[in-house]
């Protein structure tokens, strides 16, 4: 199942939640996971995606969007935290492989959120560079307590907002493509009882209410 190989940032978020709506239904279609795409896909990749998601073993991203080999350029840290390497990548797949659609994965559950809650809220500490992490997800906490949030989905909503404004914010590449209309950027919380994804924020592309 090989979609064209030129496709609108429009087009790449219709496909993404297609496949997410197959996950959900529990009738995927395993797109592109056969012999004839693997050779399809060897002399080079053009990705319709870039998911920059959390590293939650729980969150495989071809697998809850069913998609498979050549579809998605997958970035993924602890809390879909970002430093230079996350930002190269990004911007690697959208100037060089020509990715429509960038994705900002978060999830409700997520365990970098709360252990940065702890440490606001309670003192908590960690050691290593975990603590690392709970810095960069700070910014995101304190966002939400000043606006008097206390359910974790809403420090979840408010974590991906940061991280999607960072990224235009940090990356000019990313911007300019943004505002050009050459490239969307959306933010989505992933559910992990039901397996669904919610559209928190989105730049560049017009989503219909009832998907957030």
């Amino acid at each position: 199942m090989t979609e064209i190989q030129t496709v609108t940032p429009h087009d790449a978020f219709e496909m993404l939640l297609a496949g997410n709506k197959r996950f959900v239904a529990g009738s995927p279609e395993h797109p592109n996971q056969d012999a004839a795409r693997r050779a399809e896909t060897a002399p080079a990749q053009n990705p319709f995606a870039v998911l920059f998601g959390c590293s939650d073993s729980r969150l495989a991203a071809e697998i809850v969007f069913d998609r498979g080999l050549g579809d998605l350029f997958v970035v993924r840290t602890a809390g879909h935290v970002m430093g230079p390497e996350v930002l190269g990548s990004i911007e690697y797949a959208v100037q060089v492989l020509g990715s429509p659609l960038v994705v900002v994965l978060g999830h409700d559950a997520c365990g970098a959120v709360a252990a940065t809650r702890a440490a606001v809220e309670d003192g908590a500490t960690a050691g290593g560079y975990v603590r690392d992490v709970i810095e960069r997800v700070t910014p995101s906490v304190l966002a939400a307590r000043a606006a008097g949030h206390t359910e974790n989905a809403d420090f979840i909503a408010e974590h991906i907002r940061h991280t999607v404004d960072l990224l235009l914010d940090r990356s000019r590449l990313l911007a300019e493509a943004v505002e050009a209309g050459r490239v969307a950027l959306v933010g989505l919380s992933y559910r992990l009882a039901d397996g669904t994804a919610h559209v928190v924020t989105a730049r560049g592309i017009e989503v219909p209410g009832h998907l957030s």
